[in-house]
């Protein structure tokens, strides 16, 4: 049974302006134990889709509409009651910059105890001492004493675990990850990735990527689904959609990714990277055709009639394009 089971997913919210279909029949679903990547530029539609997921939308203006089965239950049919239970406890999340995310008056100590108190019917001194033990597994030195500082006592890199043991305090069995490595230097983007790796083989949880990032995407995920103007247009494992990308906006976002060294071949460094022209179209409009023709150098008339279906275009690798090489598919 997947962990996560997305089908045909709209989640539009009713603007002044008109309605903004921010995800726009997504589906996607996720196993047990695996890392699923969902990456897209911003705007396409990434971050609504995990805050879909653990309804964190405000009703009015936003709508979701679909199915959402986390280990077989709908999570669109719950309760706000039932979706508090889930949410931090089965379901947690890593949200986008740890500082705005921690409360700056509270110590990371409570903070990651408060799940915990809520959650596992523990008391407050067993909850301290598994925030302790949380704040160890991630890596952050003298935890004993670490759980009594507040957010601004520490670095960036130490505040996204701190968001990393609070999500995993409960041992959830999916951990979203809300691009868990934005506005980190390399060398702590390393070590996040690294912890993320560890953390997954020790807790066995399925884990969301978000990101633009496709080195982060590289380095830990091992299934990739590429969102644009909130519609899934290509989904495979990810040495497939790395050596064999079949969309055309898939190959874009792969041509516009610097190449270390490049700069010292000579050959190399007379290439300018590639570059999406145009502008992502508006969402508060319908799209009729497929997403991307009004920036695709190989659209055609039928391109801008006619939304193209999802088709299975090699083993495990689905793409969403008029034009794309259909193989021989193993049954």
């Amino acid at each position: 049974m997947p962990v996560l089971e997305i089908e045909n997913l709209q989640t539009h919210f009713r603007t002044a302006d008109g309605i903004n279909r921010a995800v726009d029949g997504l589906t996607l679903k996720i196993e047990p134990g695996q890392t699923l990547a969902v990456v897209g530029e911003s705007g396409c539609g990434k971050s609504v889709t995990a805050m879909s997921v653990l309804r964190l939308l405000p009703d009015p203006p936003g709508r979701i509409a679909g199915s959402i089965r986390f280990m077989g239950r709908d999570l669109l049919a719950m309760s706000e009651a039932q979706m508090r239970e889930i949410r931090g406890n089965e379901i947690a999340m890593i949200f986008q910059e740890p500082m705005t995310s921690l409360n700056p008056v509270l110590t990371v100590g409570w903070q990651i105890s408060e799940a915990i108190l809520l959650h596992q019917n523990l008391d407050k001194a067993a909850a301290r001492s598994r925030a302790v033990e949380m704040l160890a597994l991630v890596g952050i030195p003298e935890p004993e004493r670490r759980v009594n500082d507040y957010p601004h006592q520490l670095s960036g890199g130490m505040r996204q675990r701190v968001m990393i043991a609070t999500a995993l305090a409960c041992h959830p069995k999916l951990l979203i990850a809300d691009e868990p490595t934005t506005a980190l230097d390399v060398t702590v983007q390393a070590q996040i990735l690294d912890l993320m790796r560890d953390l997954k083989q020790r807790v066995g949880a399925a884990i969301m990527l978000i990101t633009h990032d496709l080195g982060v995407v590289a380095e830990v995920a091992e299934h990739v689904v590429v969102m644009y103007a909130g519609r899934k247009v290509e989904e495979a494992p990810v040495r497939e959609l790395f050596g064999n990308p079949r969309h055309p906006y898939t190959r874009g976002l792969l041509g516009a990714v610097p190449r270390l060294g490049s700069s010292l071949n000579e050959a190399a460094s007379q290439t300018r990277l590639a570059e999406i022209p145009g502008l992502v179209m508006s969402l508060k409009k319908r799209i009729e055709g497929c997403v991307f023709a009004g920036r695709c150098a190989q659209a055609t008339d039928v391109c801008k009639r006619v939304s193209p279906a999802l088709r299975l275009a090699a083993d495990q690798h689905i793409v969403a394009c008029h034009y794309v090489e259909v193989e021989e598919v193993r049954a």
